[in-house]
């Protein structure tokens, strides 16, 4: 039995068949490159490891996600001709690949497949998802068939990353006699996300009785991270092979193919710790946007605590200390300490380290700004100007030597608003946006646990943004055990003011935080853009009005 766009079935021997997983990175928009890319890829895969079949991300000719490029008029010609290149290569295993496709005036998220320098094949994804990053039904129709496919002599089911999430798909190709199920992917980083993508594939996998190729992209794009993780379940629902996050790579599979293809199992790789996974998700965040958007160097405010800290780290170990210029800025209310620490991460990581005092200009500034503040008391303006003034000599760094600014706000902060517009918010990306500030310590002492480059008392001594004589950050906010998990509550998981108080925290606290939170979207809208590391981060995942009359009692 068959389905539009598929070969017929027929019955063979048992056979083995080796498949290839292509965990590979692509760069949004560079059709040409990316199609340059799998031909590569498709070639090492037979040449090295005698590949079958080479299965390919979801969208790699485009590149995930690609957004409104969808809507330009050119995309279908681009994708046309790089379909037609792929063909005319002639590659000597068969390669499933993903690739917007225009059918009847629609346009839909496909697989595609390619034997003998022919298209045998296509699948329409499903099930195009609309929720937390994805908004895939502005622009895709939803296919309506399962698709099953002759490829290599073995009927193989294929489906597009949400597919195997939903009833149906699985369920249809299998009755339609697959006896694999290949699933296109570019299934986005989350802390928890790899655990739940093998909770389903073992579910799927046992209840069908088929065995299931799970490939997907690695790299960045914007904020998005694509952590690889590829796998293979088998019928009975055990995992067989897993791919290394964060790698990109060719990743071989060989299958005994019968009634059931049975893959050979392969030592799995240990299981990383969280914060390691974590830190992980933060290098290559840095690295995809700082190398794919073409910057030589990223500059960034080091100013003896722990955030800036950690972002050093990262970005030195994303591009290398030679790529990474660390510049402190101290004004008189900075510590002796900070400057020590400061100097000590710098050169225990190799980094280029600036030291510029910002008295001068600061009373440059209150010299010009005495007259019409006279009459008034210092307040938080005194205190956002030293932050201004840094990022003037930040984002002048910046424009003269090419170099990416690299804010270091956390999660904590950017929530409340504890950060300062065109100050410490300026610059183009924010490695520690979607990351608490219980978290960054943690992260911290992971880091010193591969090599000691943060010294201990950046850790261990309480936050300060040194605006203000022996300023403390919790001298104006909860602290950060308590902070971070009423921000959780209430930013990740849509918790109401009374529900949070019903957890047990304090009513005066979880109002005041909120409260925080709500009036601060205004600098959020205006804040770099960072890495997503959880379910529900600030930029595609949440997107509240500026202006609103919401209370969030209930």
């Amino acid at each position: 039995m068959s389905v539009p766009g598929s070969t017929p079935l027929s019955s063979t021997s048992p056979r083995t068949l080796r498949v290839v997983m292509a965990q590979l990175d692509f760069l949004v928009g560079d059709i040409p490159g990316n199609t340059d890319r799998v031909i590569e890829a498709a070639k090492r895969a037979y040449s090295d490891h005698k590949a079958d079949i080479v299965v390919f991300p979801e969208l790699c000719i485009t590149g995930y996600p690609p957004e409104d490029l969808l809507l330009r008029p050119s995309m279908d010609i681009r994708v046309d001709e790089a379909l037609e290149q792929l063909q005319a290569a002639h590659l000597d295993a068969a390669i499933v690949i993903g690739a917007p496709v225009r059918r009847d005036g629609l346009l839909y998220n496909a697989a595609i497949v390619i034997e003998s320098g022919k298209i045998t094949g296509r699948y329409f994804k499903r099930f195009p998802p609309n929720y937390q990053v994805f908004d895939e039904k502005r622009y895709f129709a939803d296919g309506a068939d399962a698709v099953v496919v002759e490829i290599c002599g073995v009927p193989v089911g294929l489906m597009v990353c949400e597919d195997i999430w939903e009833d149906g798909p699985v369920e249809d190709s299998v009755a339609l006699g697959a006896r694999l199920i290949i699933n296109l992917n570019a299934s986005p980083y989350d802390i928890h996300k790899q655990a739940r993508r093998k909770a389903l594939l073992e579910r799927k996998s046992r209840e069908n009785q088929v065995s299931i190729v799970y490939a997907n992209l690695v790299g960045a794009q914007d904020e998005l991270v694509f952590d690889g993780g590829s796998m293979v379940f088998d019928a009975t629902g055990s995992l067989a092979v897993e791919a290394p996050q964060f790698v990109d790579g060719l990743f071989p599979v060989e299958f005994l193919c019968d009634s059931h293809c049975q893959p050979a199992s392969q030592s799995l790789p240990e299981e990383p710790a969280l914060e390691a996974s974590i830190y992980s998700a933060l290098v290559t965040g840095v690295r995809d946007y700082v190398n794919k958007n073409g910057f030589k160097s990223v500059v960034l405010g080091l100013s003896g605590g722990i955030d800036s800290a950690v972002t050093l780290a990262v970005a030195a170990d994303a591009l290398g200390p030679e790529r990474v210029r660390a510049v402190m800025m101290p004004f008189r209310y900075t510590q002796g300490i900070s400057l020590e620490d400061a100097e000590a991460q710098a050169a225990a990581m190799g980094v280029q380290y600036d030291v510029y005092s910002i008295e001068p200009m600061y009373e440059s500034f209150m010299a010009t700004l005495a007259a019409p503040f006279e009459g008034t008391t210092l307040d938080t303006t005194e205190q956002n100007l030293q932050a201004r003034i840094r990022g003037v000599l930040l984002m002048s760094l910046s424009n003269k030597f090419g170099s990416l600014v690299l804010t270091t706000g956390n999660k904590s902060e950017v929530a409340v608003g504890y950060s300062t517009l065109y100050g410490d918010m300026a610059g183009g990306f924010d490695v520690l946006k979607d990351v608490s500030k219980t978290r960054v310590f943690r992260l911290a002492w992971y880091r010193n646990s591969l090599s000691p480059v943060i010294p201990e008392r950046v850790i261990t001594r309480p936050p300060s943004a040194e605006l203000a004589p022996d300023q403390k950050d919790e001298d104006s906010l909860p602290g950060y055990d308590v902070l971070d998990q009423i921000l959780s509550l209430y930013v990740e998981q849509d918790f109401s003011a009374d529900a949070i108080v019903a957890k047990g925290f304090d009513e005066a606290d979880v109002k005041r935080v909120i409260r925080l939170v709500d009036i601060n979207e205004y600098k959020r809208r205006q804040a770099p853009i960072g890495v997503r590391i959880t379910e529900r981060g600030f930029g595609k995942d949440r997107r509240y009005p500026i202006t609103s009359g919401w209370k969030s009692g209930k």
